[in-house]
């Protein structure tokens, strides 16, 4: 009885590890990459349906499109127009890519009573590295 619960035991814990990964990004020396600021109404119709979809809430996604990827944050609902974005950083390494961005509040003159919905989309060649936002 000893010898079957010890061999349950060694095949349940082989199950658990063996389904797990872990992927680990080294600290190393980090490239810029070239990248264009995708407007609204210019990204994918189907990336632009999921960000429809996401918008409300705060959001990260990668869209391959071809030899394209689209790197897409979104900050939510945000209670005035008038935001901005910026990318503080793009850059890759050999096991990552790196994406950074701000969300800018409008000046006070500047809010409206409409409520917003910020985003930014970025459109890059395509990388099999994962993708980390910061």
């Amino acid at each position: 009885m000893k010898k079957m619960f010890s061999l349950l035991f060694i095949m349940a814990m082989t199950l658990m590890l063996g389904g797990c990964r872990l992927v680990r990004i080294e600290e190393e020396e980090r490239k810029p990459v070239t990248y264009t600021v995708v407007r609204t109404g210019e990204l994918p119709e189907e990336a632009e349906t999921i960000v429809e979809e996401k918008k409300a809430g705060k959001f990260q996604m990668t869209y391959q499109s071809g030899n394209d990827l689209y790197l897409i944050r979104g900050y939510g609902k945000q209670m005035s127009g008038g935001y901005s974005i910026q990318v503080k950083e793009l850059s890759e390494s050999s096991t990552a890519v790196f994406f950074e961005t701000k969300l800018i509040g409008p000046a006070p003159e500047e809010q409206s009573g409409e409520p917003s919905y910020p985003y930014i989309a970025v459109k890059i060649k395509y990388r099999d590295n994962p993708v980390n936002f910061q």
